[in-house]
């Protein structure tokens, strides 16, 4: 039955475009208490554009910025500066050599590239974080305060800034080190990656399912908060910077993680402690990654989240689940899969429990009290024909409770069998037992053979078992308010059950096979009442259940 449960589950997610590698991550899902994900490609479009260019050439900024990225570019915002800088720009990097260049690190926020062109002119061109580029450009105090000022102002527009500095170069030979040159500053491109139109209502779904979404942004922190008030993000914790928390230690990141959910200026290597923190705090925790130094903390969260789009096979080789594409709304109805999936795990188990008390009952009163014996192997194995499709297929395919994402995450440490449940559910049992076995022992004593008691026992057994399924499908709404929701399974099932009753009873080879007699219309109306009166007290308790839906 699990095995159907999560396959299935695992092929419903795919259809909402996520990739299921590890099939305990479904089940989890429905505990996650803290998503934390990256902002560009999965908040935002990863559709970068140049929005405005600060500096007093613009011409200039956008050639160095040109010069100083990829010659190849895949990265959508160098491909965004490439294109915004022009035929010119195209030219120089056309015709010039790459005669040095200088990678983008942990240590050095920015990529520099030195350039030689084909009469000798060397120069070198530098574009990335602001305060990389500015300390590198020798400007005073007020000056260097005046160009942060307007990264502050830009980033509070969602714009992200990348600062932009050149300098010529006769030496010979290139330096191995960038802080060797003495650059001149020449201004920022701001680029603007529009939000996805859908990440608002997924994370007030997230808010209200009691899920808290956390932004892990290499960012400025004025546009990861820019970012995070457009999308609906709590920002009363303050932004949390990666410098801030290399200053600290793990039980003082662990207690302001509880309050803070959005982190910017982050190195790949901090994600890792971020996720051991959320952990320390008691959270179950999904992240988003890409890269191949998110892998350590892909790996360590309960539900790592590979991109599929734009993430690396490291990344995804260490993650639970891949978005096929990278769109935060997958992962939302990942989540509401899997809440479905756990609730009704919980009621095929409670259904599995409760139908084996009347087929367990029935194979022992008759014994006990000297009544006609019925339930033969044969008849055990059809009953089982009817259980093991019901609790594996037709559970597995039912919607969703209403207010599935309207309620807290479970418990983690919950018992998929509490003692609530257990009780509930042998009692249902019982109920059902003690119905059958009373109607079995009137028409025992009423004189009717064996082949008509049998007749009777055993249709009353299959119309209490398929009682039983429709009372428990749902935890909430009694069974013919619970008819509306849509389950083909179902219906599939109930009209095989019933077809094949018929067959037993009315057939006279397969009857015989059974050693069943036909019943009369009044019999089998009453085997079917008898079936159902056992679950009429629970369909009562839905009703005065705190639980129960409202009308």
């Amino acid at each position: 039955m699990l095995t159907v449960f999560l396959a299935l589950g695992a092929w419903r997610i795919a259809r909402d475009r996520v990739l299921t590698r590890r099939m305990p991550a479904i089940e989890t899902l429905g505990a996650a208490t803290v998503l934390c994900v990256d902002k560009t490609g999965t908040l935002t479009e990863n559709r970068m554009a140049v929005a405005d260019v600060i500096g007093e050439s613009r011409d200039a900024v956008l050639e160095a910025a040109a010069l100083a990225c990829e010659q190849e570019p895949f990265d959508p915002m160098e491909r965004a500066i490439v294109s915004a800088a022009g035929a010119r720009a195209g030219d120089l990097r056309r015709d010039w050599t790459l005669a040095k260049d200088y990678p983008f690190t942990p240590e050095f926020l920015a990529v520099c590239h030195g350039w030689q062109s084909p009469s000798g002119e060397r120069r070198v061109a530098l574009k990335g974080a602001p305060e990389t580029v500015l300390s590198l450009c020798g400007l005073d105090a007020p000056a260097t305060q005046a160009a942060l000022k307007q990264v502050e102002v830009a980033s509070e527009r969602g714009l992200r800034l990348l600062a932009v500095a050149e300098t010529p170069w006769s030496a010979p030979g290139w330096p191995e080190d960038p802080r060797a040159y003495r650059f001149a500053w020449l201004g920022f491109v701001a680029l603007a990656d529009p939000l996805r139109p859908t990440v608002p209502d997924a994370i007030a779904q997230c808010r209200r399912a009691g899920v808290r979404v956390v932004m892990i942004t290499g960012d400025f922190p004025g546009t990861a908060l820019a970012i995070a008030r457009q999308a609906g993000i709590a920002t009363n914790g303050g932004v949390l910077s990666g410098a801030e928390i290399a200053e600290m230690d793990d039980p003082a990141l662990a207690r302001v993680v509880r309050r803070v959910s959005l982190f910017a200026r982050i190195r790949p290597e901090q994600k890792l402690r971020l996720i051991s923190a959320y952990k320390a705090a008691g959270e179950i925790v999904a992240m988003t990654g890409d890269g191949v130094n998110d892998a350590p903390a892909l790996k360590a969260a309960h539900i790592g989240i590979a991109m599929g789009g734009r993430g690396t096979d490291v990344a995804r080789e260490a993650s639970a689940l891949v978005l096929l594409e990278d769109d935060f709304q997958s992962i939302v109805a990942a989540i509401r899969h899997g809440r479905r999936i756990y609730d009704n795990i919980r009621n095929a188990m409670r259904y599995l429990l409760a139908v084996h008390v009347p087929i367990a009952g029935m194979s022992f009163l008759p014994l006990a009290f000297g009544w006609p014996v019925f339930l033969f192997p044969v008849h055990i194995v059809f009953l089982e024909f009817v259980i093991d499709p019901a609790c594996s297929i037709v559970f597995e395919a039912e919607p969703e409770e209403g207010g599935a994402m309207e309620r807290p995450p479970r418990d983690p440490r919950e018992p998929l069998f509490s003692l609530q449940m257990v009780g509930v559910s042998l009692l249902l049992g019982l109920s059902v037992l003690a119905t059958i076995g009373s109607a079995y022992w009137w028409v025992a004593g009423s004189g009717l053979s064996a082949a008509h008691a049998g007749s009777f026992g055993f249709a009353a057994i299959v119309f209490g078992n398929l009682a039983m399924i429709y009372s428990i499908r749902s935890r909430e709404r009694v069974a013919l308010r619970a008819l509306a929701r849509r389950n083909p399974a179902l219906w599939w099932m109930t009209a095989g059950a019933l077809a094949a009753l018929a067959m037993a009873i009315y057939v006279p080879p397969v009857a015989e096979v059974f050693h069943f007699a036909p019943l009369t219309p009044g019999y089998l109306g009453a085997a079917a009442a008898t079936g159902v009166a056992g679950v009429l007290w629970y369909e009562a308790y839905k009703v005065l259940s705190p639980r129960a839906a409202p009308p």
